[in-house]
């Protein structure tokens, strides 16, 4: 399936798909979608910092988008990013998923990251937990009970993967 940068004009898939997620799922903790104009600022912060923002398209349009950006602002953190992922809601368990952290993985290592993260909303999100352990992801803990969503208390995921010389070496 091809993946490019999203563009302006992906913004409605971009803001649909990650609306369905934000009201019947639980891999986000947010509870009320953001608007469009909402979505078009985060890809332009996502942009000005060097990051990358994918997206996957089928004919009728984007099915998933993926993006990295910089884990935290302090400038400790410049070397470590942080994953986001979000399929169409019908799409999902067909690889999709795992094609767009791949390309995210090249990108992030060719920024000159050294480390990414995956701070994955609820501990029974198999499918992401999964996807990012087969991409070479350890886990390397849990908040329990992190968030309260739909009534009950989540944890968060934390999943960790070196890229390049990862520690090894000094930048």
């Amino acid at each position: 399936m091809p993946l490019r940068d999203a563009t302006p004009a992906d913004l409605p898939a971009i803001t649909a798909i990650y609306a369905h997620h934000v009201l019947h799922g639980t891999g986000t903790f947010e509870e009320v979608p953001p608007s469009e104009a909402e979505m078009a600022d985060r890809l332009a912060r996502i942009r000005e910092k060097g990051c990358a923002w994918l997206v996957a398209e089928e004919a009728e349009g984007v099915v998933g988008f993926a993006y990295f950006a910089p884990l935290r602002d302090r400038a400790a953190y410049r070397y470590s990013a942080e994953d986001s992922i979000y399929v169409r809601h019908d799409v999902h368990g067909q690889g999709l998923g795992k094609s767009l952290v791949a390309a995210l993985l090249q990108r992030a290592e060719a920024a000159g990251y050294r480390q990414i993260f995956a701070i994955i909303g609820d501990s029974e999100n198999v499918g992401s937990i999964g996807l990012h352990l087969s991409l070479g992801f350890r886990q390397v803990g849990i908040l329990r009970a992190a968030g309260l969503k739909f009534g009950r208390w989540l944890d968060v995921v934390q999943m960790q993967r070196g890229l390049g010389a990862a520690d090894r070496s000094l930048p």
